[in-house]
């Protein structure tokens, strides 16, 4: 007997040093350089925060949780580098990325892998449109559900206004521009004139040059469909030029990074879209969102940004699906999450089947004025929600999503 239980006592040890020795890899590429570096790393820290945290539960199947992490830069080729690395790393899952360029770039080599890829920041639609597959999916909104609740807003606040559309020359840039234009009724380009700036790459003479020239039209409304540093960068340039002053300016994706970037003075009044901000769980009485503030703030000492919510959200739900599924097989783990509704750190959200976009709540919001940031204790309570949508009223239905599909010679299920 008391060989058994030594046999038994030795087994159990076996196992115990196999499980700690062979977690389950998880590869996040990121932006640890480059304009949008800021909100790469509020990925990488929701990551740890969620990754900690199922450890302490137990982990995965039996096994602990690692996190290995490569700079993408926001470029493309270096992401697919990234994918191959990761994925030849071991890497049960990839996710990450800043840029919509990336995120397809990438989403793309990972699927050659085998390999599901969670988009974190990456709102062109066409992510999960003419560019989607099966092994992509994107945790947070699109540019047409951005566009629908900005316009809703906006069209009731500055009905009939001119715009003046600056936007990043890429494919969140395009797609961003395209759905704000049909929103606020703004398709005109006579009467609401734009310019592309570079992506990635531009210079300050680039934004100096379309500033100066949405300076001299009698535009009413500002579209800086720009993000990260490059945002940042035209907003100071856009105050050089008397423009905070005169034109009402719109960001359509704002982070907490880029109002602390920017500094609250500077883009005070700005209005744009936020997925998720750290008041949103008191909004929507999400315990779970709250305990994910309280912890996330107690950690890192600043409050959580939707890039690092968006992060947080994708290890939590893969770590779900694998547990559902009781498997790390990607064709199982799709199967669980198409069509899984669940609540995280606000309300309901659900991976739609037909294109794995996440239906979700957004809300547009407005940069308060610097003295009431200043009353927060950490000074980043930087955001008004001013408007709120159901983000399953705001995506084009199957139909529409087919028939662009088709427009782009591309299948019309998911490959």
């Amino acid at each position: 007997m008391k060989r058994i239980f030594a046999f038994l006592a030795l087994c159990t040890a076996a196992s115990a040093y196999v499980q700690a020795a062979d977690p389950i890899t998880l590869g996040l590429s990121y932006p640890r350089t480059g304009s949008y570096k800021e909100e790469g790393l509020a990925q990488m820290r929701g990551a740890l925060l969620a990754i900690d945290e199922i450890n302490a539960q137990g982990g995965v199947l039996g096994r602990s949780l690692r996190l290995s992490s490569l700079d993408d830069a926001s470029k493309p080729d270096k992401a697919v580098h990234n994918v191959e690395k990761l994925a030849k790393e071991g890497a049960a899952m990839l996710f990450g990325g800043a840029s919509s360029a990336v995120a397809i770039a990438a989403g793309k080599r990972a699927a050659q892998f085998d390999l599901l890829y969670f988009g974190t920041l990456t709102y062109s639609n066409d992510t999960t449109g003419k560019d989607g597959h099966r092994h992509m999916f994107r945790e947070c909104n699109n540019a047409w559900m951005s566009a629908q609740v900005l316009g809703q807003y906006l069209n009731k606040q500055l009905p009939g206004k001119r715009y003046f559309y600056v936007t990043a020359d890429y494919t969140w840039g395009h797609t961003t521009e395209s759905s704000l234009r049909q929103t606020t009724n703004t398709q005109d380009a006579a009467q609401h004139a734009g310019l592309k700036v570079p992506f990635p790459g531009a210079s300050l003479a680039d934004y100096h040059n379309a500033l100066t020239q949405a300076a001299a039209s009698n535009a009413d409304v500002l579209a800086l469909v720009l993000f990260g540093e490059d945002l940042v960068r035209a907003m100071r340039i856009a105050k050089d030029l008397g423009l905070t002053s005169r034109m009402q300016i719109m960001a359509p994706n704002l982070t907490q990074s880029i109002v602390e970037q920017a500094g609250p003075g500077l883009m005070e009044g700005v209005v744009g879209t936020e997925p998720w901000t750290w008041r949103v769980p008191e909004l929507e009485n999400s315990e779970a969102g709250k305990a994910f503030v309280k912890t996330y703030s107690e950690r890192y000492a600043m409050y959580p940004s939707s890039s690092a919510a968006s992060a947080y959200s994708i290890v939590q739900q893969w770590a779900d699906a694998t547990k559902r599924a009781n498997s790390l097989d990607s064709e199982a783990l799709i199967k669980a999450l198409e069509g899984h509704s669940y609540t995280l750190l606000k309300d309901r959200q659900q991976w739609r089947s037909f294109d794995h976009q996440n239906l979700q709540t957004v809300y547009a919001v407005k940069v308060k004025p610097r003295a009431e940031v200043l009353k927060d204790p950490l000074k980043q309570d930087y955001f008004e929600i001013v408007e709120r949508l159901d983000g399953s009223t705001a995506l084009p239905d199957l139909a529409t999503w087919q028939a662009e599909r088709r427009n782009a010679g591309q299948p019309l299920a998911l490959q």
